[in-house]
């Protein structure tokens, strides 16, 4: 369940509903709280550096506000031939967008971190990543106006998302799922049960993955 900031005991750092419900499937109860952090890329920065400070940073930010905290944060970008492609400014930057990605395969990050300290002391503060494949399907120009007037393209990296049943964007992954939606649970709900959590694990599971994630499609 997800719970109001007050006094929270777990954070989510993150308003993707996405996230967030991946995070339900665990059992923990968690406060949603935006870090609100500048999201800029450095000159030069590479992607996977620019992926892994955000969400170092969203962690930070607070773990030093909410210091008796665990705080969760993620980052996910779609990165084709080195560029980084976040979430679209409008329609027409979507459109532009899947029409650079479709028929190709490209590469989508997620970097996790978790801050906190466990029940004997010891502080947390970890970070990992997964590197996933995408290969999208050659949608012709009057499928992504359909999908983009869909308005689901608007709040995603890449303007797309995998787990979208009316429009079947994606053609073939590997990798981790849950990691391309944002928030790769096979590592998470790994890292929360070594930190002392009693974490719920999924049992209603769709495939599994070459990374040995295993996954509910939600």
């Amino acid at each position: 369940m997800t719970q109001p900031v007050s006094h929270p005991a777990f954070i989510l750092a993150s308003s993707s509903p996405r996230r967030q419900a991946l995070l339900r499937l665990l059992g923990i109860p968690f406060a949603v709280q935006g870090a609100d952090i500048d999201e800029t890329p450095f000159p030069q920065e590479e992607s996977l550096a620019y992926v892994s400070r955000m969400a170092q940073t969203k962690a930070r930010t607070l773990a030093e506000r909410f210091p008796h905290a665990w705080v969760l944060a993620a980052d996910t970008s779609v990165i084709l031939g080195g560029e980084i492609l976040g979430k679209p400014e409008n329609s027409p930057h979507a459109t532009q967008m899947l029409r650079q990605l479709r028929g190709k395969t490209h590469q989508v990050v997620t970097v996790w971190a978790l801050e906190g300290r466990t029940p004997n002391g010891e502080v947390v503060q970890h970070l990992q990543t997964t590197q996933n494949h995408v290969l999208l399907h050659p949608m012709s120009d009057a499928e992504i106006e359909r999908y983009v007037a869909s308005g689901d393209p608007l709040d995603k990296a890449g303007a797309y998302a995998i787990q979208n049943t009316e429009f079947r964007v994606v053609e073939a992954y590997d990798g981790c799922y849950a990691g391309i939606m944002g928030l790769p649970l096979c590592q998470v709900q790994e890292k929360l049960a070594t930190c002392g959590f009693a974490v719920q694990r999924v049992t209603h599971l769709a495939t599994t993955t070459p990374c040995g994630c295993r996954y509910l499609s939600v």
